[in-house]
């Protein structure tokens, strides 16, 4: 069928009603959101952002209501979507953005692809990544991994993605959302080392739409984390990642197929995780109990 680009949608969805198929790649994935409440009765009452992209550039793409369990699950990093049927509307204005692999591509930021269960019905295609193209110039997924011993160079809130073993593994524990507020953010603390420093990555890691992955978060597991911000501590200047809306968790057992497995430093660290024992480390490793963070002075006198 006869398809449009997003550099084209941009330019001419004020002069439309329907709209020609999208061919795009997921670059960015975030967190399902649920916005119901009481007095509203919506039967499904979720939402999710995507950012996806072709060869002219990146647009954010919504999954409303319904569709979200339905599709969320499926709608991985990298997967190749082709979409019919969809609304545009102009953007949100308050969403977060996650930082691009690719700090070349260029951003429509003024619209959203909306995909809904009716008005209009969108009608969605994944397309296995082995009857992808590559005339269709759809880009490849790209990565900011870091090392440990560059993390203490970056800048507060810079984003930026990490592999590392993980030695030690916090309980879950509850933070409200807000003062005097029933909601819950559910979050965890862990160590992951990668043999490029002394010290380890401190991460504080909350509960994203992937619950499979969070509650198997263990010591010796290979642990990847995107889209995570650098945090400074003042005044000890004790530096740690958290997650942030785009971030997306795995494990081992959760890489195979990846589009991460391919980058350089990740495979580096693979290389490295071949020179350790296993057994010295896992004399290293700790699991469970209070983790405080940042941690008290050690006298009175300092506090």
């Amino acid at each position: 069928s006869k398809l449009t680009n997003l550099g084209h949608l941009e330019m001419t969805w004020r002069s439309r009603v329907h709209f020609h198929p999208l061919l795009v790649r997921i670059l960015h994935k975030s967190r399902l959101r649920y916005y119901g409440k009481p007095e509203k009765k919506m039967d499904m009452p979720y939402q999710a952002y995507f950012e996806v992209a072709d060869g002219s550039g990146m647009m954010s793409m919504v999954l409303w209501n319904s569709l979200c369990p339905e599709w969320y699950h499926s709608m991985k990093v990298g997967t190749v979507l082709l979409l019919a049927k969809y609304a545009i509307k102009s953007s949100y204005p308050f969403k977060t953005h996650p930082t691009p692999g690719d700090s070349q591509m260029k951003r429509f930021a003024t619209i959203e692809i909306c995909l809904n269960v009716r008005d209009p019905p969108t009608e969605i295609s994944i397309i296995p990544e082995e009857m992808v193209k590559p005339e269709w110039g759809l880009p490849e997924v790209k990565y900011r991994f870091i090392t440990r011993s560059e993390l203490d160079d970056l800048p507060h809130n810079h984003s930026c993605d990490v592999i590392g073993l993980v030695t030690f593994v916090g309980r879950a524990e509850r933070a409200r959302k807000r003062e005097h507020n029933e909601d819950f953010w559910l979050y965890r603390w862990a160590h992951a080392i990668d043999g490029t420093s002394d010290q380890p990555f401190i991460l504080e890691l909350f509960a994203t739409s992937q619950p499979d992955v969070f509650e198997r978060i263990h010591p010796m597991t290979y642990l990847v984390c995107t889209q995570m911000r650098v945090m400074t501590e003042n005044p000890s200047r004790t530096v740690y990642l958290t997650t942030s809306n785009e971030s997306q968790i795995f494990i081992t057992g959760w890489h195979k197929g990846q589009p991460y497995t391919k980058d350089a430093k990740v495979k580096n660290f693979i290389q490295w995780t071949k020179t350790q024992s296993e057994a010295d480390q896992i004399k290293k490793t700790v699991i469970g109990g209070y983790y405080p963070f940042p941690r008290p002075p050690d006298s009175f006198l300092k506090y």
